[in-house]
């Protein structure tokens, strides 16, 4: 028998009833999957383990192959067996949903839930609502952007007008959220609009620093250093075609940022070479550096969804991350300083997470991941390249591979060292049956 299970996305192919327990099952765990699967942009390492220790608990057994995109389920409970086919576009944008479903399956894990409700306790988490209304997210958006503008520039003039030109970013990405085209080519477009602006408004005076750091900050939700790390995570976990599928797709993501800037240059007239590099002196004092993370923070809860009762939690796992880094640079050096405060969030993020009632890990280290990343660089890499400053250009690249492989290792190895040997055990076996 062939149909479509209940949920987007899904095939199947099955020797029994749909409707009986064996199907219920296989429903269950092929929404699951695909929940799980669009929830997946920090990596897809995990989606194995839940599923099939729910199918256990709930009296079947399965098995996944899991890629970016899509994955292969088969369902053997009753005497019977189903393959599922399942597709889901991954993102990192419904962190809530995330947190939900740790608590489903911690009661399915306790015997509290049965097939039945389980699976209409997980459709009302697909079917749910954000959490917070679309112009939050919007302000989110905004201030995520603002709380990373002083990284790029210490400069009072690169905050302002990174407030204005995120605000760009934000009316397009909550628009995408609504019009399935646009969500398609968002990079691409927030990347032509926010050069546009920056290089006809912004960009007058060279003493306010390089037109590209003046628009790096507004672009910063949508540049993919996050998928660049979970890619580099799953390569180290032995997910060979899963890390590189999700490697090429960071790089599509990338290249439709570079032809985005390119598009504004060409629209405003400018020539190429005036995407220099060079900062503006820094006129911010010291104190407003750690400041700036406070709205980062709020802006990641409002832009990815976070639950607000983790608000607090995820601020000081940001502060703990940014000031080991602080301290170790001049020790190690800024590479090595990245990797360490990798392995220090890893850990912590771990180690907090580790009780079945605690929220997903991910949810707690997203915050602390965007204080570190450095898709960024990928981005000045290329506009300096296509500008004529050859140098400049293979340099940002290079620093670009060599900290996101060293913060991918680094959340890893602090990911393997806290995490409970029970669980590291089951992870080899794992992948040994593969």
């Amino acid at each position: 028998m062939q149909g479509e299970l209940p949920g987007p996305g899904i095939g199947f192919s099955t020797d029994g009833d749909p409707q009986g327990p064996h199907g219920q099952l296989a429903a269950f765990l092929a929404r699951l999957t695909w929940l799980q699967l669009t929830c997946s942009g920090e990596g897809a390492e995990d989606i194995e383990g839940a599923v099939v220790d729910a199918a256990r608990h709930l009296g079947g057994d399965a098995s996944v192959l899991v890629v970016p995109d899509g994955a292969t389920l088969t369902v053997v409970s009753h005497a019977r067996s189903t393959t599922v086919g399942v597709r889901g576009f991954p993102e990192i944008f419904r962190m809530d949903q995330l947190a939900a479903l740790k608590e489903l399956l911690a009661r399915i894990a306790r015997g509290e839930a049965e097939v039945r409700e389980a699976d209409h306790r997980l459709s009302a988490i697909i079917d749910s609502p954000p959490p917070y209304p679309w112009w939050l997210k919007l302000v989110g958006i905004v201030l995520f952007s603002v709380g990373f503008a002083p990284l790029i520039q210490a400069t009072w003039y690169e905050v302002g007008t990174t407030a204005l030109s995120a605000c760009v970013t934000a009316v397009l990405a909550v628009g995408a959220t609504r019009v399935p085209r646009l969500e398609k080519v968002l990079p691409l477009a927030a990347s032509a609009a926010v050069s546009l602006l920056t290089l006809e408004v912004f960009a007058d005076d060279p003493a306010h620093g390089g037109p590209v750091l003046l628009m790096l900050p507004a672009l910063f939700y949508v540049i993919p250093g996050d998928y660049l790390s979970a890619a580099s995570a799953e390569l180290a976990a032995g997910y060979i075609t899963t890390g590189a599928v999700r490697i090429v797709y960071a790089t599509f993501l990338l290249v439709q940022l570079y032809l985005g800037v390119l598009v504004g240059l060409t629209v405003s007239g400018r020539e190429p070479r005036v995407l220099f590099d060079t900062s503006a002196p820094a006129d911010l004092p010291p104190w407003a550096l750690w400041v700036s993370w406070v709205p980062f923070t709020l802006g990641t809860v409002l832009a990815f969804a976070i639950p607000w009762r983790l608000l607090w939690r995820v601020l000081v796992l940001v502060y703990v991350t940014v000031a080991v880094q602080v301290l170790t640079t001049h020790q190690i050096g800024e590479l090595g300083a990245t990797f360490v405060a990798a392995v220090a969030l890893g850990a912590a993020s771990t180690w907090s997470a580790r009780r079945p009632d605690q929220p997903p890990r991910v949810v707690l280290l997203l915050p602390g991941f965007f204080a570190l990343t450095a898709g960024s660089l990928g981005v000045r890499g290329l506009t300096a390249l296509s500008g004529g400053y050859a140098a400049q250009g293979y340099r940002d690249l290079s620093e670009m591979v060599a900290v996101v492989t060293a913060v991918a290792l680094g959340i890893f190895l602090g990911t393997v060292a806290t995490q409970p040997s029970a669980e590291r055990r089951e992870g080899v076996v794992a992948q040994r049956a593969e």
